[in-house]
């Protein structure tokens, strides 16, 4: 891509294109319903561009545009710039018709007046353009160069996507191969030393591209960060602890959260769950984290976006850069820039008191972002050292993604309709604290029992036990493959272990279904039992680990056993 080379030439050639009546076209790249903002956004692209011109609009907003030009070259000029990216995709050619008074550059003429009588200017020979310097030269010229000079040369190279070193200012092996790609992109001789017109297209792009992405060093004194942020995509929003929220601009696409909270390496680590619970932390995309810092890289096909904190001094500080997934390029050069700007300062974090509280707090959001639920969640329980969980059939119908206790991913190896058990396999190595120790003779009618499960979903972090007695060892309809049960279940405790008092797992909670129209009492529920259990996974070259434990064991340590051995299972689309 020929991008810095191209910028350079289309400016000046585009430029050099004279006022005259008979030039009616502009490029409109933006148009405010404020003249404040649209000054704004005049200034801004003015960096970058010579001719950025301003125009109220007879619908009452104010236009940003690129001008004037002949018609044929406001086309060429609208293709280039919009193919590199440098004004919106939304930009078009306009005649102008509706721009009434002129408010910027400041001074000039307005639209609805008219311009002095233009008197014939003398022809005037262009000088003839400087020889190109010979490497030789350009070595001389580069030796001239100021340490603060290189520096931005090399910080130039690296906007360009060619230098990944420190801005050290040193012409080195690294910088001399960042200078010679440059060159080939640009499709320049390769000679690994730039001339003195190469650097100023290399420089002139970079801040040309700097203007127009509103790069801005912002201290922000509520969350303690100092950080270059590209203020003309996004713009603050609000605080919602342990955010600072600045959202998108003009449609960009962009959002940035300033990270901020008082907090140990516990915290941090829990910071890390948090964050891949939100929608704008998509799933897919490498982790990585440490005793006092983590990052997070995801993408879809709609969003990317990356996380990195750190805990230093009790503080834990650190950003958040969402974009469009389609917009890869210029995110890379954005968060490049953020992650080299990035400091925090001070010895203090955000205020959870700052901020106003949603008029409507919805459990579905977090610090007022949309945090990803599950499709349904219900109960599993390990039935060996391996981590391989038992669950209902239920759980894991029509999943794209399972997941154990929220973080581990697995995969449902076997499931029977008939039966309605799922076996999962944990996709990473588990060491759960306990598993389940199956008890070959159900016990007797009336003798007490106990299902854990997770009767609330996630929100609760340990299963809840439910206390009950065993009203019969067959079903109602005479089933003899479940036990029916006399206990009030919710929901999410299906697929559940069921214990009798020793601790021993007589069976596994089944859903609950009404049949044929028939509605049973709120207390009744069925257990598959434990023998249907292991012959199932006696299939799947599995052992059911058989117990002939005796006796009733005090609640706590049932409560204890129960816990270490039930797993939220989740379903993910």
């Amino acid at each position: 891509m020929l991008r810095a080379l191209c910028f350079v030439v289309l400016i000046t050639s585009l430029l050099g294109a004279r006022v005259a009546l008979a030039q009616e076209s502009w490029v409109q790249i933006e148009a405010h319903s404020t003249l404040q903002e649209a000054q704004e956004r005049a200034r801004a692209y003015g960096g970058a561009f010579p001719n950025v011109v301003g125009y109220s609009m007879s619908t009452g907003w104010y236009a940003v545009a690129l001008g004037p030009y002949t018609a044929e070259e406001a086309g060429y000029a609208l293709t280039r710039l919009k193919s590199d990216r440098l004004i919106p995709d939304d930009s078009y050619v306009t005649d102008g018709s509706r721009f009434r008074q002129r408010f910027w550059p400041v001074g000039t003429l307005g639209a609805t007046e008219a311009p002095a009588a233009i008197e014939p200017e003398p022809v005037v020979t262009a000088p003839a353009e400087a020889p190109e310097e010979t490497q030789a030269e350009a070595y001389a010229s580069e030796a001239l160069l100021t340490q603060e000079e290189r520096r931005l040369l090399q910080t130039a190279l690296q906007w360009a996507g060619h230098y990944t070193s420190a801005i050290d200012g040193a012409i080195g092996p690294g910088t001399r191969r960042s200078m010679a790609e440059w060159q080939a992109e640009a499709g320049y001789p390769v000679t690994g030393v730039l001339t003195t017109s190469q650097r100023n297209a290399l420089i002139g792009a970079y801040q040309a591209e700097l203007a127009l992405f509103g790069f801005t060093r912002v201290q922000e004194d509520e969350a303690g960060i100092e950080i270059d942020l590209p203020l003309g995509l996004v713009a603050f929003d609000r605080y919602d602890a342990p955010f600072a929220r600045f959202s998108e601009k003009d449609g960009s696409g962009f959002q940035v959260l300033l990270i901020s909270r008082p907090g140990d390496q516990n915290s941090l680590f829990a910071l890390y769950e948090l964050m891949q619970t939100l929608t704008i932390v998509p799933l897919d995309g490498p982790r990585d984290i440490q005793r006092n810092s983590f990052t997070i890289s995801g993408a879809n096909s709609t969003v990317a976006s990356y996380t990195q904190a750190s805990v230093d001094g009790g503080l834990i500080k650190g950003f958040t850069l969402v974009w469009n997934a389609s917009d890869a390029e210029r995110a890379d050069r954005v968060l490049r820039t953020m992650q080299a700007s990035f400091r925090p300062f001070g010895t203090h974090a955000l205020d959870d008191s700052l901020g106003q509280p949603l008029a409507e707090p919805r459990e579905n959001l977090i610090a007022g972002i949309e945090v990803r639920r599950p499709v349904l969640s219900r109960s599993g329980f390990y039935v060996d050292g391996a981590g391989t969980v038992l669950t209902t059939v239920e759980a894991v119908k029509q999943c794209g993604r399972v997941t154990l206790d929220g973080t581990h991913e697995a995969d449902v190896v076997y499931r029977s309709a008939d039966s309605g058990i799922a076996i999962l396999k944990p996709r990473e190595s588990l060491a759960p604290m306990s598993h389940a120790a199956f008890r070959a003779v159900p016990p007797r009618r009336n003798a007490e029992v106990a299902v854990a499960g997770y009767s609330y979903g996630d929100a609760l972090t340990q299963p809840v036990m439910t206390f009950g007695t065993l009203a019969d060892v067959q079903g109602l309809d005479g089933e003899t493959e479940v036990a029916r049960l006399s206990l009030r279940a919710l929901p999410g405790d299906a697929g559940g272990p069921v214990f009798d008092m020793s601790g021993s797992v007589v069976g596994m909670l089944l859903p609950r279904e009404d049949k044929n129209g028939r509605v049973l009492p709120e207390d009744v529920g069925y257990a598959l039992e434990a023998d249907v259990i292991a012959t199932a996974l006696g299939e799947q070259g599995l052992s059911a680990m058989p117990t002939d434990r005796s006796g009733a064991m005090a609640p706590e340590d049932l409560t204890r056993i129960a816990q270490g051995m039930t797993v939220l299972v989740s379903c993910w689309n």
